[in-house]
């Protein structure tokens, strides 16, 4: 019996928490495990009271003892953390609010906590998705790439930063806002990747018109109110433009990397490159374009240029950078989006799936491919290096 205790133990204490996607050992949440006969009764702590991921973290557990030797059944008692055990989570991950100006337990970008992406430890690269102009596309550029990206194994978040715009969590197929925890907000997950939206906080009927100064703390918060975890990349859905969030995000994450989104028309080609061109002037690089919209592949194969031709490489070229990718129009795209099932994430074995669809997932694939290893920084950054 000890020794099946033990190995109850180990196997309860190794689940991974969806949310925080930490172990329960990590985060302190097994309570007691009992054993009798075959059957596990175990008591684990939810982060809050109403706590979305509780039944996937039932099925973890289940499936976790039930891989143990001599379990029959397990039985599951969900607690809930304390008000000060939540507070302690909190510290743990961002900071003390209370904390003065300047110091290390700060909590919040403002209050003197510093961006997390933009520290000389953070092996998070940011992905900034920008376009001159709306109508390009760009945020289901930026949703599906986030979600290729995921498709491969990175660990992938993304910011909607376009405020007026907001639509990443219906892309996305996210229905639920985040959980707060004290007052550290944890981003809701769909498709592999955990999403912060201005959407989560305004109504979807309501404009948002807000000055340049609440832009840019709402934009503060996002960055340094929500727990991230550490993803491989953070995806940045910018607004269209060239306006104060771009400038404010120039300041947050000076290591990013710009991804200009275009259309094949030559007369976009000259709008994309105002964004392109402002990101230079703060000193962002910009890495590549991706054209959106390159054409209509029709039942008979025969592809039509519906908006022109020749204008992402035309940037690319002005610009000096590869031309990153060609997305395809194809209606699956706008239907995904709108129901929350984004190309990208479907399964690349289907047989059903129609050409056209298959090759908009294929080029969403290859530009994950390419963002991840051919347009990679050769100058790594480490998290046990630090200048002080």
């Amino acid at each position: 019996m000890p020794d099946q205790l033990t190995a109850i133990r180990a196997a309860l204490d190794a689940v991974v928490e969806p949310e925080l996607e930490r172990t329960l050992d990590d985060l302190g949440l097994v309570r007691g495990v009992a054993v009798d006969g075959g059957r596990v009764h175990t008591v684990v702590a939810l982060t809050t009271p109403e706590n979305p991921t509780a039944p996937e973290l039932a099925q973890r557990i289940t499936d976790a003892l039930g891989g143990v030797d001599g379990v029959s059944g397990v039985d599951i008692e969900f607690s809930v953390l304390t008000d000060d055990e939540r507070e302690g989570l909190r510290r743990r991950f961002l900071g003390d609010p209370r904390a003065t100006a300047g110091s290390t337990e700060a909590h919040g970008h403002a209050e003197g906590r510093a961006v997390p992406f933009a520290q000389p430890g953070s092996t998070t690269r940011a992905l900034l998705i920008a376009s001159g102009k709306g109508g390009v596309g760009k945020s289901s550029v930026s949703t599906n790439l986030a979600v290729a990206l995921a498709a491969r194994g990175h660990r992938t978040a993304i910011v909607d930063a376009d405020v007026w715009g907001f639509s990443i969590p219906r892309m996305l197929g996210i229905h639920r806002p985040p959980t707060l925890i004290d007052e550290m907000l944890v981003p809701p997950r769909a498709n592999g990747v955990s999403c912060i939206s201005m959407g989560f906080f305004a109504d979807e009927s309501q404009p948002v018109i807000w000055r340049g100064p609440m832009l840019h703390k709402a934009l503060e918060q996002f960055l340094t109110d929500v727990y991230w975890g550490d993803p491989d990349f953070l995806v940045v859905d910018l607004p269209p433009g060239t306006g104060d969030i771009s400038i404010s995000l120039a300041g947050f994450l000076p290591q990013s990397e710009v991804y200009v989104v275009t259309t094949p028309q030559l007369a976009a080609e000259r709008v994309a490159q105002r964004a392109a061109f402002m990101a230079q002037k703060v000193g962002l690089e910009v890495k590549g374009v991706i054209e959106n919209l390159s054409w209509f592949t029709g039942d008979d194969g025969t592809r039509y240029e519906l908006f022109g031709a020749g204008g992402g490489q035309a940037l690319a070229d002005r610009l000096g950078v590869p031309l990153v990718g060609q997305v395809p129009l194809v209606p699956a795209l706008r239907e995904g989006g709108d129901e929350g099932e984004p190309v990208a994430a479907l399964d690349p074995d289907r047989h059903d799936l129609a050409p056209a669809v298959a090759e908009a997932q294929r080029v969403f694939a290859e530009m994950a491919a390419t963002i991840a290893v051919d347009l990679a920084p050769t100058k790594r950054r480490h998290p046990g290096l630090k200048i002080v």
